[in-house]
């Protein structure tokens, strides 16, 4: 058989019933279709306009009309309007863009602006909401206009209409459904305008009628802000219009702690604007993919809480980004994953860094504010980002053991800059909170010889500690004081540590093993210190098993860790270790109690809860007891 080439074929109606039940998810989008296309017709007049002086100048306008009772809706622009054959190439063609046909056609033009139509299909969103459509439309320069029907059914009619230049498009609206929204209603519309068309440069305008003193009267508002402040000159905006704007976006009445504007021309352009804010909002924990950026397309919504232009880490952020240049589905409600989005996404968090860093080095106390409110959440990209690990490093404030310089925070730099010359690393221990950390006795063998440690106390910290190793070279050495093998002594100190700890074994071996016997289920080991100075004890974690922090994270997550063992280090040059060394030679039986209270007392200044703490209880009163001769 000989090959034969042939075209795919389609049933119209069927095609239309496709695209009007699966294209959109949200019902509300008609609205914002028809604003968009209005607003393509405006800029193209304008644009016709500059090209061809002859032409009368005009004011734009966009008017939304509704009436109740007669359920209709219309939505006109002064525009460029359409002839009768533009209204069968666009309006009855499927998937036929007249905007993206016009560019191409003045795409060599020195004006050329940037439109949002590009499939075709937004016109069609309409039937969601609507019986029958009725499209009135006269072009620029022509003396006829022509009316287009159509109820979606798959045909539609032409026939002869009068109006000025321009394009009345009017919905016959379906009746409302129980509990849906009523598109004949003045708030209705206003709350979807607000939310999709706030910041299209063409006013919108609605007349409304107004009872006031026993009046009644008719007047024209508009109703958009048309204040896309992201696309005026940074010397054209006043600090006012920023925290307005603010406002305006989040709702939040607490002024942000500051904005960073975005451009970037060229092969990929976008603009945009940021905000810290002040607080963190209540449910940021609750919630982390609350907020966050809103993406514009020409001024036009699409969508809120865009997660692909920023990374996770940056959460906190509030603001719009908007870029003709973004590729979307047919829908416009989804992004397509293209390097457009990455470079968007890589020049964001450059600017975001380079804010911070500004702030950080000009306006040290901002910069604490707003480390307080989002940097447990900014120093998840240690983690979660390993090219900007070192750059967020680098922007992290941490608590300090030295003085409460800067209200006790410190940068790595200036840890470094009164780093001692025989220092190992940057000392680092994490926690709970802060006042656990300061008691706790693992610092004592380092502030008494003097070094600075880093208190950490956020659930991050954690992991960072546990996996600086993995994070190159580059990275700093942190060494985490809290795991027995990071220590402050030098090697001649530690040998003779060793020697001195070794010749103590027999004297020290009846404890052990009496607290190992008292404690097996606890206890993975327990062993001799000449670290300690002020405390009889600590508990460290197991170098196989999780500790503290991570357990509390676990359980948080909603996991159960399994029960872990510790290791117990006795301060052999205390008084009271050095007494129960003593009693558990003689095998004195308070021996086995004595230790019992001195790992849950190690245990509680862990942060930790006793596991048993009416059985502490008891053995706190059994003690005192004794001690009393009672």
């Amino acid at each position: 058989m000989a090959e034969e080439k042939f075209q795919f074929q389609s049933e119209a109606a069927e095609l239309l019933k496709m695209m009007i039940n699966s294209v959109y998810s949200n019902r509300d989008i008609f609205l914002r279709e028809l604003i968009s296309n209005a607003s393509d017709a405006l800029d193209k007049r304008r644009i016709e306009r500059l090209r061809n002086s002859e032409l009368a100048d005009f004011t734009p306008e966009i008017r939304i009309a509704w009436d109740k009772e007669g359920r209709t809706l219309s939505v006109s622009d002064n525009g460029i309007g359409m002839t009768r054959d533009e209204m069968i190439q666009y309006l009855g063609t499927i998937a036929k863009s007249g905007t993206k046909e016009f560019l191409a056609a003045v795409k060599q033009e020195e004006n050329q602006d940037q439109l949002i139509g590009q499939f075709g299909v937004g016109f069609y969103s309409v039937f969601m909401v609507a019986d029958s459509v009725e499209v009135v439309s006269r072009k620029l320069g022509t003396a006829e206009a022509c009316r287009f029907t159509s109820d979606g059914d798959g045909s539609y009619t032409l026939s002869e209409a009068a109006r000025d230049c321009g394009t009345t498009v009017t919905l016959h609206l379906r009746p409302m459904a129980e509990g849906g929204k009523d598109y004949a209603d003045e708030w209705t519309l206003r709350d979807i305008i607000h939310q999709y068309s706030d910041f299209i440069a063409w006013p919108i305008v609605m007349s409304v009628t107004r009872h006031k003193d026993g009046k009644e009267t008719v007047e024209d508002e508009t109703v958009n802000s048309q204040k896309a402040i992201w696309c005026r000159s940074e010397s054209e905006v006043k600090e006012e219009e920023y925290r307005e704007f603010y406002r305006h976006l989040t709702h939040d009445w607490k002024e942000p702690l500051a904005h960073i504007r975005l451009s970037a021309e060229g092969a990929t352009s976008f603009k945009g604007l940021l905000f810290l804010p002040s607080e963190a909002p209540f449910d940021l924990f609750m919630n982390p993919k609350a907020g966050g950026i809103s993406l514009y397309i020409n001024r036009v919504f699409i969508m809120n809480d865009c997660q692909d232009l920023i990374p996770e880490y940056m959460r906190f952020l509030r603001g719009v980004v908007d870029s003709d240049d973004l590729p979307l589905n047919i829908s416009r409600e989804i992004l397509q994953d293209e390097p457009i989005i990455r470079v968007i996404r890589r020049s964001t968090q450059r600017k975001v860094f380079n804010e911070l860093k500004k702030m950080l080095e000009s306006d040290r106390e901002k910069y604490e504010k707003f480390w307080a409110a989002f940097g447990r959440i900014f120093k998840e990209g240690i983690v979660q980002d390993h090219e900007h690990a070192k750059t967020i490093l680098d922007l992290a404030l941490f608590h300090t053991t030295a003085g409460e310089e800067n209200g006790g925070w410190t940068t790595l730099a200036a840890y470094r800059e009164r780093m001692k010359p025989d220092q190992k690393g940057i000392y680092c221990l994490a926690g709970r909170d802060i006042a656990a950390l300061k008691s706790s006795p693992k610092l004592e063998p380092f502030t008494k010889k003097g070094y600075e440690v880093l208190l950490m106390t956020d659930p991050v910290d954690e992991v960072i500690l546990a996996n600086v190793s993995m994070m190159g070279e580059d990275f700093p050495k942190l060494l985490n004081v809290g795991s027995g093998s990071v220590t402050p002594e030098g090697e001649e100190e530690q040998k003779e540590n060793e020697t001195r700890l070794k010749d103590m074994e027999s004297d020290f071996a009846p404890l052990k093993e009496q607290a190992l016997s008292a404690l097996s289920e606890r206890l993975e080991d327990v062993r001799p210190s000449l670290a300690l100075t002020d405390s009889p004890a600590c508990l460290r974690d197991s170098p196989n098993g999780l500790s503290f922090q991570m357990e509390q994270l676990l359980r948080a997550a909603g996991q159960t860790p399994p029960p872990q063992k510790r290791i117990l280090e006795l301060n052999v040059e205390h008084p009271l270790i050095r007494k129960l060394m003593g009693m558990a030679k003689d095998k004195d039986p308070q021996t086995a109690d004595l230790i019992s209270i001195l790992y849950d007392q190690s245990l509680l200044l862990e942060g930790a809860a006793l596991a048993d703490p009416a059985s502490f209880a008891k053995r706190v009163d059994k003690v005192m007891a004794q001690a009393l001769g009672a």
